[in-house]
């Protein structure tokens, strides 16, 4: 049983202090090169590659990774840095979907370990975007060719095969769930928390499964589709972490019940009916948690609060505030203006100067 803070415990040496220190990809001058030589000589000698993998290897080791995700990392070069691409991924996204909420997902190492030391809904998001993020670029990482041990995804099952020509690089979704299931570990059988964070998991990846489309392109004369060329293609991740934000809206408080036939736990209701919380049993799509969240409103372990936060006037200061009201400052601010277009190749912008309202809470 691998440790259930999987991708959440990652999202601070590298993601957060600065990708670029942790850039599991080699730069041309690390191997002395300039980017104008000919292909011929492109290839990597055979002390290149030992210094590739060696650069590689330690990527992996500064990632805060279990045993046996540490070994996942390493039998492939294109591992980590498509964990580190979830990484950003995920944490921007989160920040992007909280940025007008009380908790802006605000992942500065001590807030992010007390969260995640707790089941909230919060809690529930982060586990389920990061389980997403990793997911969809693991997908996108063998579409692109990035991976060894993965390419385009193969031929769906589609209807009428013989009207279809598989071609393109669709983005391997098999290959990816099977890594994500693989890195973060088997179902736990008791504890609650962990089944809830496994639940949580799956329930980021379904969310990619779900959103899976087949891209077509017509081929034939005069733009006749006597041929049409298909792949498949995974959702935006921003269309993602919309569709997981609304799940954290909708998330359900469970409990723990045994199951009479198996012995194991089960995620059920909570045993005591709780004004304001549903009785409804929860499904496989739904996010889950234990914990009642706080107000996030004040300075705690959790959250620096919303003193001083930046809030809209007619959006969301009621609430980010929590009641104490905000101030109103004045000031004045040069933006580009009356942008055009100029062939060939850049964009022309004046400069306006306007005077905006910025609104804050107050302490």
């Amino acid at each position: 049983m691998l440790d259930g803070h999987v991708l959440l415990g990652w999202l601070s040496s590298c993601a957060l202090l600065g990708l670029l220190a942790c850039s599991p990809r080699p730069s041309a001058a690390y191997f002395g090169l300039t980017g104008n030589e000919p292909l011929t000589i492109l290839p990597l000698t055979s002390e290149m590659e030992e210094a590739a993998v060696k650069a590689h290897y330690k990527v992996c080791d500064r990632l805060k990774l279990e045993k046996k995700q540490r070994r996942m990392c390493r039998r492939d070069p294109g591992v980590a840095e498509t964990l580190m691409e979830a990484i950003s991924m995920s944490a921007l996204e989160c920040q992007y979907q909280f940025r007008f909420e009380r908790w802006n997902c605000t992942l500065e190492g001590r807030y992010r370990a007390s969260l995640l030391k707790r089941g909230f809904k919060e809690t529930a998001f982060l586990y389920a975007i990061s389980s997403a993020g990793l997911t969809h670029a693991m997908a996108k990482a063998c579409s692109a060719g990035r991976m060894e041990r993965c390419t385009c995804d193969e031929a769906p099952d589609l209807e009428n095969r013989e009207a279809w020509q598989w071609g393109g690089c669709g983005d391997n979704l098999k290959y990816s769930n099977k890594f994500v299931k693989e890195f973060l570990g088997r179902k736990p059988n008791k504890d609650l928390r962990a089944r809830v964070d496994f639940h949580n998991n799956l329930v980021g990846m379904k969310v990619i499964k779900a959103g899976v489309e087949t891209t077509c392109k017509c081929h034939g004369v005069s733009g006749s589709c006597t041929v049409r060329t298909c792949w498949r293609q995974l959702s935006p991740f921003h269309e993602i972490g919309k569709q997981l934000k609304q799940k954290y809206e909708t998330s359900l408080k469970v409990g723990s019940t045994t199951n009479e036939a198996t012995g194991e736990g089960d995620i059920s209701p909570p045993k005591k009916s709780i004004p304001g919380h549903s009785d409804q049993i929860p499904r496989t799509t739904d996010l889950v948690y234990i914990d009642d969240s706080p107000s996030f409103c004040l300075m705690s372990r959790y959250s620096p609060g919303t003193s001083g936060r930046k809030c809209y006037k007619d959006k969301n200061c009621d609430s980010i505030c929590c009641g104490r009201g905000h101030n109103t400052q004045s000031r004045v601010v040069t933006r580009p203006c009356q942008c055009q277009v100029r062939w060939c190749c850049y964009v022309e912008c004046k400069q306006c100067t306007q005077r905006e309202e910025v609104y804050t809470c107050k302490d």
